[in-house]
């Protein structure tokens, strides 16, 4: 072969400026998706400024507003399991305008209920949107980043769920600051309702913003559609080979002439395939350790081992934003530490700092029944709660719903994905039913448990969790 056809078979090398703009372009898409998490951020937390309101307005009982916060979590893991099926049948984009919709609905329904039955039906549909784009957006965002950044695309997920996190307690504390209550009247609307119909908003952005970005282009080739998948990729990738080459890659990966199933997720033999039991194992423990609790029920807690109602507000408020923070610090490692560094380092961290919570509440005198925290030992369990969060946001956060859209090969992702996702909201909704059974019985004991999570989690990764820093999506292995 002559020196000119030699360097004829190489791929052309992209120009500088043409790789910074279509690294540009995928930032800018992954940013747009990721609105998805920060909806669900919101609307997970939206109710928990609400709660006392709704119980006065409809004179409600424990039960039935127990309800109303869980079911949202319920039809969350139901969304997540269908929403993979149907991405794969209409598309990764159209089921994000979907999720906007619902979300919508569900921020104006919720705002106008007359009832605790209403409500908790609006909060199912709000649910159900948030399960869809919790799916959806981790699996757009892995197939539109180039490989040397799809970690921190990918922590644009965890990062805006914890936004949407902050931005609701902060709508929230906004709304009862200047109405002075969540039950005062603030025009046609009581403050609470407000709470949720301010969810609008991002709903309307979310779905606007859906409608200006392409399709992934490997659901495109999954659907044959191989002309649309070549300008997608025209306006992304970098990878220097020719595009119909990365078309004929991406097609391999999946199978000829093949769409992807939930089918593609089980063995000959009938049994799940070993990377759908490990996502399962990683998302419960992603939940076992106890994160949710510090947003969930912070408040309660605090209170419940003497600090008043008002420094409950704000060291929550704190630890929001504390856990913003430690996710934005993540994402810069990311793709430098690679994922399972930083999960075997966010495990150790959570074991020292929940264990240090279990040894502060559980040696703690009691009073009428609740530890008590005094002189130096409340200062500590602070230090503890938010370092845990701290090592949990910087990696467990940060890393869980990258490495999970990635983790499964293109034949299989989408359908991984709800699965992982629905083990994922079924995990979270049992940590919050039971929450308040074992605060009740004991303090100590529950952050024991979330240690001891912890502890487990670290040899789960050394073990089953494999690398993907720098793997493309087409060498994934199931």
């Amino acid at each position: 072969m002559s020196s000119a056809e030699a360097n004829a078979a190489e791929p052309a090398a992209l120009s500088e400026s043409t790789i910074k703009s279509r690294r540009s372009v995928a930032r800018r898409l992954a940013l747009i998706a990721a609105l998805g998490g920060l909806l669900y951020g919101y609307d997970s937390a939206v109710i928990n400024g609400a709660t006392n309101a709704i119980k006065t307005e409809f004179a409600t009982g424990d039960a039935l507003l127990g309800l109303a916060v869980g079911s949202a979590l319920i039809s969350g893991g139901i969304g997540a399991l269908l929403a993979g099926r149907i991405a794969d049948r209409i598309g990764r984009v159209p089921m994000m305008k979907i999720a906007a919709v619902l979300f919508l609905i569900c921020a104006i329904g919720c705002a106008i209920v007359p009832n605790i039955i209403v409500l908790v039906i609006f909060r199912v549909l709000g649910g159900f949107a948030a399960g869809v784009a919790a799916m959806v957006a981790p699996v757009y965002i892995a197939e539109i980043a180039p490989t040397d950044e799809r970690g921190v695309l990918g922590a644009f997920q965890q990062l805006g769920i914890v936004i949407g996190i902050f931005i609701s307690l902060l709508v929230n504390a906004l709304l009862v600051h200047i109405s002075g209550g969540a039950s005062v009247p603030m025009g046609p609307l009581e403050t609470w309702q407000w709470m949720f119909l301010c969810m609008a908003v991002p709903s309307v952005l979310y779905f606007l913003l859906a409608m200006t970005i392409p399709e992934s282009p490997r659901y495109l080739v999954a659907q044959h559609r191989d002309e649309e998948a070549a300008a997608v990729l025209s306006r992304i990738s970098i990878d220097p080979a020719p595009i119909p080459d990365q078309i004929g890659r991406i097609r391999y990966s999946i199978g000829i002439d093949h769409r992807p199933s939930f089918r593609d997720l089980i063995t000959p033999a009938g049994r799940l395939k070993p990377i759908v039991w490990v996502a399962i194992g990683f998302m419960i423990l992603n939940q076992f350790t106890g994160i949710n609790v510090i947003f969930y029920y912070s408040n309660t807690l605090w209170g419940a081992v003497g600090f008043t109602e008002k420094d409950s507000f704000t060291i929550t408020a704190i630890t929001s934003l504390i856990n913003i923070a430690a996710t934005i610090g993540g994402t810069f490692l990311i793709d430098r530490v690679g994922r399972r560094p930083m999960l075997l380092a966010g495990s150790i961290g959570m074991v020292i700092t929940q264990g240090g919570l279990a040894l502060l509440f559980g040696t703690a005198p009691l009073v009428n029944g609740a530890p008590q925290l005094g002189g130096i030992t409340g200062p500590l369990a602070l230090v503890c709660a938010n370092g845990f969060v701290i090592a949990f946001g910087l990696t467990w956060g940060t890393v869980s719903w990258a490495m999970l859209a990635e983790m499964f090969p293109n034949s299989m992702r989408s359908a991984g994905m709800s699965v992982g996702t629905a083990v994922q909201y079924t995990s979270n909704f049992i940590v919050t039913v039971s929450f308040p059974v074992l605060l009740a019985f004991n303090v100590g004991l529950i952050y024991g448990l979330f240690a001891f999570f912890a502890f487990v989690s670290f040899f789960f990764v050394l073990k089953f969790m494999k690398e993907t820093k720098g793997v493309a999506l087409e060498d994934m292995e199931g």
